[in-house]
């Protein structure tokens, strides 16, 4: 009875509303898509194999696609294959189950455990675990919580409803494991959850290093067609008010009132900016009267979503990526930005800024504090000795996030929840 379980062979991954293959081509993505992808990627190389069910958004993808020898992607019919407003995917959910539940059968496979990524995701998970043949433990990421998103809204437009927080508190009660990104994760679902703080597992999200790396920089800016010679600041992430893009702009005419001659562009990865500006998000087209509005036109770039193999360049072309989030559960963008030797300057509400040393407190600011922003940005800018010293820095403490260490450990969360698994079925015997 002692005796340990047999290790992971295969693992059932759900990503509901995102398809991980998504990051790859440059459509509008977040961080989650990115996760799922180089986590799946990670595990089948240690021979696992992982299968990533997600809704089918394109009837011109074909259903099942496999991505390496181990991984495949299964995007899965429920409702039009289109992409439809998040609001709206509940009501496809009970179709997605039960084509998973038949792709199942019809495979004939079986998963030694389930791990889904953000509530949706979860409710699936908890639905089709009944009718597994075997018990298997689901493990839960959920990436953002909503009572934190709530906390932060500036209108009634952005507050997550009722169904998703009881969602929520349901999937905290009954998931085998939770996997929170940051400590500070941890601590929202312990107090604010009621969550056993013992099945949740601090793991943060990885970073490819062997992708996002230090390259020339000005080899990086000539092939950009960036200016050589000026201060670059960069935002990278989802056009969305949670993300304070528009204190970032506030920060930057403050700068420059503040030192008219100081030579600077800032540069806003994300969004679709494919159309014309009056067919852009609201969001963006708030930007946008907001650039316009501050006179800032001439040095604030809108360079839209960009794909993976891209983005490395981007960040070795800057001289600072600038995270001003509400609340960023993690912050990959940034993580991401360090690998390349980038410094970064955060909002203390990032789960990232718990990586960043004391010794660095100008690399953490606060939340709608444009001046303070300001201050931070132009001392890093005309401080070189002090970027250099922290581009190293931060270099080297976002190396223990490579990605073959964090799917390691959440491996290795797999396992424990496996073995905790057939202990309750020994028992019950």
């Amino acid at each position: 009875m002692n005796n340990p379980s047999a290790p992971v062979r295969r693992v059932a991954m759900i990503s509901y509303h995102t398809c991980p293959l998504a990051s790859q081509e440059g459509k509008e993505t977040g961080g989650m898509n990115v996760y799922v992808l180089e986590l799946a990627r990670e595990l089948a190389r240690r021979g696992v194999a992982v299968d990533v069910f997600t809704r089918s958004q394109d009837d011109h993808i074909p259903h099942l696609v496999p991505v390496d020898p181990l991984f495949r992607v299964i995007h899965v019919p429920a409702g039009p294959e289109s992409p439809v407003p998040k609001k709206q995917l509940l009501q496809h959910l009970p179709e997605f189950i039960a084509n998973i539940l038949k792709f199942i059968a019809d495979e004939g496979v079986e998963y030694d455990v389930m791990h889904s990524h953000y509530y949706l995701s979860g409710l699936a998970g908890l639905e089709i675990l009944p009718h597994l043949p075997r018990a298997i433990p689901m493990l839960m990421t959920f990436h953002t919580l909503a009572l934190m998103k709530n906390l932060v809204a500036r209108d009634e437009r952005e507050l997550e409803d009722k169904p998703r927080i009881d969602a929520e508190f349901r999937l905290v009660r009954e998931s085998s494991r939770i996997i929170a990104p940051s400590d500070s994760d941890r601590s929202y679902l312990q107090y604010l959850y009621q969550a056993d703080v013992g099945k949740v597992e601090v793991i943060p999200p990885g970073v490819d290093v062997d992708h996002f790396k230090p390259l020339d920089r000005l080899a990086a800016r000539a092939q950009l067609g960036m200016d050589p010679d000026q201060h670059i600041i960069l935002f990278c992430g989802r056009i969305e008010p949670l993300k304070g893009i528009d204190m970032l702009m506030y920060a930057m005419k403050i700068m420059l009132e503040r030192q008219p001659a100081c030579d600077v562009t800032l540069w806003i990865i994300g969004g679709d900016i494919s159309q014309q500006p009056d067919q852009w998000s609201k969001e963006l087209q708030k930007l946008e009267q907001l650039r316009a509005l501050l006179h800032l036109t001439p040095v604030v770039h809108f360079a839209g979503q960009q794909p993976q193999d891209v983005l490395p360049l981007y960040y070795n072309a800057a001289d600072v990526l600038v995270m001003p989030s509400h609340y960023e559960s993690f912050g990959m963008a940034a993580a991401e930005a360090m690998a390349c030797g980038v410094p970064v300057i955060t909002t203390n509400v990032t789960g990232i800024a718990s990586l960043i040393d004391d010794q660095h407190q100008l690399l953490i600011t606060s939340v709608n504090n444009p001046l303070l922003l300001a201050s931070q940005m132009a001392d890093l800018l005309t401080d070189e000795a002090a970027r250099a010293r922290i581009s190293q820095d931060v270099y080297q403490k976002v190396q223990d996030l490579a990605w073959r260490s964090i799917a390691d450990r959440v491996l290795n969360l797999y396992q424990a929840a496996i073995d905790d698994v057939e202990r309750k079925t020994v028992v019950h015997l």
